[in-house]
């Protein structure tokens, strides 16, 4: 009887391997879950920075599609109807007239890009294409993270240059328009949009 009880409990040391055993299986879950975690919020993240991009490269391709060659009025001011220029800190900023979209969601209108202090890359929107004088455009922030931002212009001799229009070239567009950024994480992203066929 005495050898029967002994028999139906566990021993001090079976107890003791078992929470620890159980202990080092809960501590490899809880950093395994960890990681996993961790894992996933650096997935959400560079989700949602190239889904950013790859929508700020639609939107700047969609306008640069609907470039049209007239110029405008800016005030008293005669504007041409593509502007690319660099300011005194090297930034680069364009400003162009823009057909209305065929499926009629906009209208025709001047609007520009430019590099911002917090680097953004920022939407400029006129009313209309010709505004009365003092009439400032909508800034609004379209790409955030960029540290540096530059912009050529093929010319009809294929030539790249920084500025649009170049003294003595009748052309109103360039024929392209290289758009170059570096994101603050590193990465260098260059693209070339047609402006004519």
């Amino acid at each position: 009887m005495s050898r029967l009880r002994g028999s139906l409990g566990f021993t001090l040391i079976e107890l003791l391997a078992a929470l620890l055993v159980l202990s080092l299986l809960a501590l490899m879950s809880y950093r395994g879950l960890g990681a996993v975690l961790d894992a996933r919020e650096h997935v959400r993240q560079q989700s949602a920075k190239w889904r950013s991009v790859s929508a700020f490269f639609a939107r700047f391709e969609r306008d640069v599609a609907l470039a049209a060659p007239r110029p405008v009025r800016l005030g008293t001011i005669i504007a041409p109807a593509w502007r690319g220029s660099v300011d005194t800190n090297s930034r680069p900023s364009l400003a162009f007239s823009r057909f209305a979209s065929a499926e009629g969601m906009d209208t025709a209108r001047r609007l520009g890009y430019r590099l911002n202090e917090k680097q953004e890359i920022e939407l400029s929107l006129w009313p209309g294409l010709d505004v009365a004088p003092g009439v400032e455009p909508a800034r609004y922030p379209v790409l955030a993270g960029v540290v540096q931002l530059e912009l050529k212009y093929l010319t009809p001799a294929l030539a790249w240059v920084n500025a649009w229009p170049l003294p003595g070239l009748d052309a109103q567009l360039p024929e392209a328009v290289q758009l170059r950024i570096v994101l603050a994480s590193g990465e260098d992203i260059v693209r070339m949009f047609a402006l004519k066929s």
